[in-house]
């Protein structure tokens, strides 16, 4: 099994993951400052991302708040993401998730343990690489320069 297609340079690589950083933390605070409106919270909490340390109980609005914001994130930049990178999805959709763990354990000052919101961050993870592979497979399929599966 071999795989046919063109490895991009390293500038063009940093200039995408800069894009894809961009759209996911603008995505988060878009959808994050609809969601506060939405639930009717008093003040925005500007830490949203990165708020793990949040009351964990279905009747917490901020908490819900957080959770529908991270869970929307991630669907919408996949989607997003097959725009720009056109491929390849998977790879930038983890890179970002990395660099949101690390970005988060920096702006907390530790280092997320509550297995909820890891949970929550994986399956936004795997909506994030199923959406945007998906869009990027079938929006790319025709290009000759969309990788390929060829059988030996």
């Amino acid at each position: 099994m071999a795989f046919k297609g063109k490895v991009a340079d390293t500038k063009t690589i940093l200039l995408h993951l800069l894009l894809c950083l961009v759209i996911f933390y603008t995505l988060y605070y878009m959808i994050g400052s609809v969601c506060f409106g939405a639930f009717r919270l008093d003040n925005f909490d500007g830490l949203i991302p990165f708020d793990f340390k949040i009351e964990l109980t279905e009747s917490n609005s901020k908490y819900l708040v957080n959770l529908l914001s991270m869970e929307l994130t991630f669907f919408s930049s996949g989607l997003l993401f097959a725009a720009v990178v056109k491929r390849w999805v998977w790879d930038y959709a983890l890179t970002v998730t990395v660099f949101h763990v690390l970005l988060t354990s920096i702006v907390m000052q530790e280092f997320p343990l509550v297995w909820q919101w890891w949970l929550a961050l994986g399956s936004g993870l795997f909506l994030m690489i199923c959406n945007g592979q998906l869009i990027a497979y079938f929006a790319c399929q025709s290009e000759p320069k969309y990788p390929t599966i060829h059988g030996c």
